[in-house]
């Protein structure tokens, strides 16, 4: 079952902080439960946007976890979350205590921006209007020169948490970000596996993290129509293959996890998750927003990461599909999964239908169910399915977890842009 190459990965720490909970299993027990994390923003507001809900991460500060809280406080909300899922996912570990040589210890994350400072720029704009309306950029720039913090301003960029992660870990091997949209932390996860599998490094931390519950974020969506407008009703907002669906929720969060060459693994008694067996990688070279209609992207990407995988389409016992509840991506998703698995498609959901859309950190953070629903034999379910849309007719697991056989599972993260990224997780022998 295992395709030739010289070195097996698998994962041997796993740590999320995210709307369900801020730790794996509140996270799974909630997922498991159908809960959703969807509610009224209240990190700004938003009462005049179209979209007034989202998923936030609720009774979380970085300040209970480090020991050293001044050196956070202008630390982007993106690093934060980062940092807390990754402790989590290195102490369980345990791999710190086996790392003899820190260059073959490396981080590779899919990390979007921090928080871009909505309301310094607002002053900054306000402040800088002559009385005709004219925008004086002298005066702009000057405000800005006296009013934004650069230490802020050099934490909201997506290349800062995994340099901070490299630091607190003393990982010194390959280091690197990828933003991808949301393809990016598990585009992250399979070149993190693509290094270890080169021998260029032995140990992996690897995963995402995001928030773009933001003034700029919401607007971007809203322009976009991306976002549901579902405000009267939250926690039944997101609701991927429903015919009424209208757009995701915007979600946060974190997830990591570390990544290790087999068989040293095996030798000092780590306990496996599962095996990163393939991974798929393609573009639809088609639009920057709107997938290929005929699913061309997604359908190479699966059937790359089945054939890197060495199984076959039919030893699939589950998908977490992207499937974010727009009607496009859910419509072709479901095309794209015929395709690949012709009458055989195995059960299908979106977890996205209780967490929202954790955007660059969503792939990570699903790929981590996957092998939860191996460890348990338990498909997550598909929350919010109360009305059949035709041309969404597959399994999705609706409205309640399932006990079932998982033994190999398959995640789909296809981002703006035309980014797909599949990967394939399995149990490990």
């Amino acid at each position: 079952m295992i395709a030739n190459r010289q070195r097996r990965v698998v994962v041997t720490g796993i740590g999320m902080v995210n709307p369900m909970g801020n730790d794996v299993e509140t996270v799974w027990a909630g997922l498991k439960e159908g809960k959703s994390g969807v509610a009224q923003t209240t990190i700004f507001d938003a009462s005049r946007f179209p979209t007034k809900i989202s998923a936030e991460i609720k009774n979380w500060d970085i300040n209970n976890h480090v020991d050293d809280p001044e050196l956070w406080k202008f630390r982007g909300r993106h690093t934060k979350f980062a940092a807390g899922a990754a402790l989590q996912a290195v102490h369980q570990s345990g791999v710190l205590d086996s790392i003899s040589d820190p260059t073959r210890f490396g981080v590779y994350l899919g990390a979007g921006e921090g928080n871009q400072d909505f309301w310094s720029f607002a002053k900054m704009m306000a402040g800088a209007l002559d009385d005709n309306g004219e925008l004086d950029l002298i005066k702009f720039t000057e405000i800005g020169m006296e009013i934004l913090n650069p230490i802020h301003e050099l934490e909201q960029e997506p290349n800062m948490p995994v340099g901070h992660l490299a630091a607190m870990f003393n990982a010194q091997g390959p280091n690197a970000n990828c933003l991808t949209a949301c393809a990016a932390s598990n585009q992250a996860i399979g070149e993190a596996t693509e290094i270890i599998r080169r021998s260029e490094a032995d140990v992996m931390l690897s995963g995402g993290a995001h928030s773009m519950i933001h003034p700029f974020g919401v607007t971007g969506f809203n322009l976009l129509t991306a976002l549901s407008t579902n405000n009267d009703d939250p926690t039944g907002a997101s609701r991927p293959f429903d015919r009424l669906r209208d757009g995701f929720v915007l979600g946060e969060g974190a997830a990591m996890v570390v990544l290790e060459e087999y068989e040293s693994a095996k030798a000092r008694g780590a306990t496996i998750f599962g095996e990163i067996l393939g991974y798929g990688s393609t573009a639809d070279a088609y639009r920057i927003t709107d997938i290929h209609p005929e699913g061309r992207g997604a359908i190479g990407c699966m059937e790359m990461a089945i054939r890197d995988a060495g199984v076959n389409a039919e030893d699939i016992d589950y998908v977490n599909a992207h499937g974010t509840s727009t009607t496009v991506n859910d419509k072709v998703e479901t095309r794209a999964c015929k395709e690949v698995f012709k009458e055989k498609t195995p059960p299908v959901s979106s977890t996205k239908s209780m967490m929202g859309h954790l955007i660059a950190a969503a792939g990570a953070t699903e790929t981590i169910v996957c092998l939860l629903a191996i460890r348990d034999n338990v498909l997550p379910p598909t929350i919010n399915y109360e009305n059949p849309d035709p041309e969404c007719d597959l399994d999705y697991v609706p409205n309640e977890a399932r006990d079932a056989e998982c033994k190999i599972a398959l995640t789909n993260s296809f981002g703006f842009g035309g980014q797909n990224i599949s990967l394939v997780v399995s149990q490990c022998d």
